[in-house]
């Protein structure tokens, strides 16, 4: 067990805080945590049956991060603590897609990256989907949607055509879910 001896915040934005904490160790031996702090976010795996096939949908997006452009579900948080994960799921949806699902199903929660980040991530089935206007936020002006066939979904996953680790994820629990339903 760790003991946490003394914590002290060292930046703060609208969208992370950071801290610093000087721990104490099960053996004595005291050290520092550094500790990324972040509201609850989710993931949405859009999922579009149809008598051709199923689909997914996708958001093509710069992650300034890495500086490059990355194909992900929609996901993504509203920089409040106390927040309506479903709302919040179907909130991110519209705001990157446009989609309105008529069927949200709660998969479960991750843990974000829990070795530097306290961040909580809703994963949701999004079903029966119906297009209309997407409403992205400033920092989203340049997303892409893009439709694909769930085996080219699973090819980009295998191939590291699509790098994102939640959106992995995700799609591995859902599989999980399927087949045990």
């Amino acid at each position: 067990m760790i003991k946490t001896i003394s914590s002290r915040e060292v930046y703060r934005n609208p969208w992370t805080s950071v801290r610093e904490d000087v721990i104490e160790r099960a053996n004595g031996e005291r050290g520092i945590y550094g500790v990324i702090d972040k509201d609850p976010a989710c993931i949405v795996i859009p999922l579009d049956r149809t008598p051709e096939g199923e689909f997914v949908y996708l958001i093509e997006q710069y992650r300034y991060t890495v500086g490059g452009r990355f194909l992900e579900f929609p996901q993504g948080g509203w920089e409040q603590a106390e927040v309506d994960p479903e709302e919040l799921a179907r909130g991110e949806l519209k705001e990157e897609t446009g989609l309105t699902a008529e069927r949200m199903t709660h998969l479960t929660t991750f843990q974000i990256a829990y070795g530097v980040m306290n961040q909580k991530h809703h994963c949701y089935l999004a079903e029966s989907l119906v297009m209309g206007d997407s409403e992205p936020d400033a920092e989203e002006s340049d997303l892409v949607l893009h439709r694909v066939s769930v085996p080219e979904f699973e090819q980009m996953l295998l191939d590291g055509t699509i790098v994102d680790n939640c959106t992995a994820a995700a799609w591995g629990i859902y599989r999980l879910w399927r087949e045990r339903r």
